[in-house]
């Protein structure tokens, strides 16, 4: 993930240049760009992987349904050529290009752009990933830009491969639907694994609290902090969708949207609900620690009192003067000794009966 400082560093790079120039912002996550199309209608599917960019433009012409795939958003030239060819404006590919874009829609006209956050669990470290992609809509051809090769748009190849439900029936905004639809149902998943996070800790919360719990919950709100900044303002962006105030969301495809954004809505909705268990158990963690301190100052206290008394009187007999009246009586160690344990004996029946233990 690119943390503040190199991204702050790399926008710095780019101070200075006219306004849309294309740079580069993020991770290298792949060493060449690839690019595949998925060309299809109700009757017919074509799908290959491309050589170059430019055998992609004669699409843009086609009555079919065109999805260009492009994974890897390092090279700059391949981005300025499907500007230059479909008729991106240079503010839209320099977002392209910018790995730390929030979640927004802009409505151009002839076509959509959208920025949405990919994300899924490392299954190594059980880290949440982050990955963008960018969607253009427009009247025939729907492009995306991601970051890295594996991702969940598979479930949507295989609907288009396999001809399965209406996909193959419906248009580029349908499409598109697909695409968001898949993103926001796996945040689900991503939440189910947070969940199973949250029970873990708040066993452990219970029976015995340690530093290292101390350590996963701030981790945890970390988390749950970067998911509400990439997450939250998605809902304006469906809503935007599913209004269909643009002629390229036809009216048959915004029920669609509007099943999406109840999704997002039950997303937002499940974030603030588990920061809210993470604050409390954060809360109860520091309570949690802050009595067994108590129950140990107490304890420590209660000693410390008893002993005062008897410390002074030893202090007294401790002195050691020639004429101590005390000092010539043969029973003075014992009568001595039977004093403090009396003294003893009293604050420890008054401490029960005050219920300090």
């Amino acid at each position: 993930m690119l943390t503040i400082s190199k991204f702050i560093k790399l926008r710095k790079e780019k101070a200075g240049l006219p306004p849309g120039t294309p740079v580069f912002i993020g991770e290298k996550k792949v060493e060449e760009v690839k690019i595949s199309v998925l060309d299809y209608d109700e009757g017919q599917l074509t799908e290959k992987e491309l050589e170059s960019i430019e055998e992609c433009f004669p699409l843009k012409d086609t009555s079919t349904v065109s999805w260009i795939n492009i994974i890897g958003i390092h090279d700059i030239n391949v981005a300025e050529k499907i500007g230059k060819n479909f008729g991106i404006h240079h503010l839209v590919l320099e977002d392209i290009v910018n790995t730390e874009q929030r979640p927004k829609m802009e409505d151009h006209g002839e076509y959509i752009y959208t920025v949405l956050k990919m994300l899924s669990v490392d299954q190594g470290t059980r880290e949440i990933k982050v990955e963008q992609v960018s969607i253009i809509l427009s009247a025939n051809v729907v492009i995306t830009f991601q970051e890295e090769e594996g991702d969940i748009f598979q479930f949507v190849r295989e609907r288009i491969r396999n001809h399965k439900g209406r996909i193959r029936k419906m248009g580029t905004d349908y499409l598109t639907y697909s695409l968001i639809d898949v993103i926001v149902d796996n945040y689900f998943t991503i939440l189910d694994n947070i969940s199973e996070k949250i029970d873990g800790l708040e066993e452990g919360l219970l029976t015995n609290p340690q530093p290292e719990l101390l350590q996963n919950l701030h981790h945890l709100k970390r988390e749950m902090i970067f998911l509400r900044k990439s997450l939250g303002p998605l809902r304006e962006v469906i809503n935007s969708l599913q209004r269909g105030d643009s002629p390229l969301v036809h009216e048959a495809s915004q029920i669609y949207y509007r099943n999406v954004y109840d999704h997002v809505i039950q997303v937002i909705d499940s974030i603030e609900t588990m920061r809210d268990i993470i604050l409390g158990m954060l809360d109860t963690y520091l309570s949690s620690i802050s009595y067994r301190m108590n129950e140990v100052m107490k304890v420590l206290t209660i000693i410390a009192t008893i002993f005062i008394p008897l410390t002074f009187i030893t202090g007294i007999y401790g002195m050691n003067f020639e004429f101590m009246p005390e000092l010539g009586w043969r029973w003075a160690y014992f009568g001595v000794w039977g004093v403090i344990a009396a003294v003893a004996t009293f604050m420890i029946g008054f401490f029960k009966r005050k219920k300090w233990f």
